[in-house]
């Protein structure tokens, strides 16, 4: 099993923002706008779904894997990082889901 985690994911998506756009997809994302990202985001969230009821294994992995990598590119345009959202899932582990939900 691979030891490539979401922090390293949004280490590389950092890496090829600073790279120009005729050589990196993710700066190409990045200069298209919060708006565009978030578009494809929803794209590969909705492919991700249709995997998942289809009972396509393998294609939900490449989609999911597409779903994350587009997530954390949209974070990278509101600069939000992945440190932000893990802390605010930590403050949610201390109650059960339904309690948690509740309080929203």
């Amino acid at each position: 099993m691979t030891q490539f985690t979401l922090a390293d994911l949004e280490r590389r998506i950092a890496e090829r923002s600073s790279a120009s756009a005729d050589k990196s997809y993710t700066r190409q994302l990045l200069d298209r706008g919060v708006n565009q990202c978030a578009k494809k985001f929803g794209e590969e969230a909705v492919e991700a779904v249709l995997a998942a009821v289809g009972e396509d294994r393998e294609r939900l992995i490449g989609e999911s894997a597409d779903v994350l990598y587009h997530l954390l590119v949209m974070l990278k345009a509101r600069g939000v990082t992945l440190a932000e959202v893990e802390a605010l899932l930590e403050t949610r582990t201390k109650k059960s889901g339904l309690e948690e939900k509740a309080s929203r």
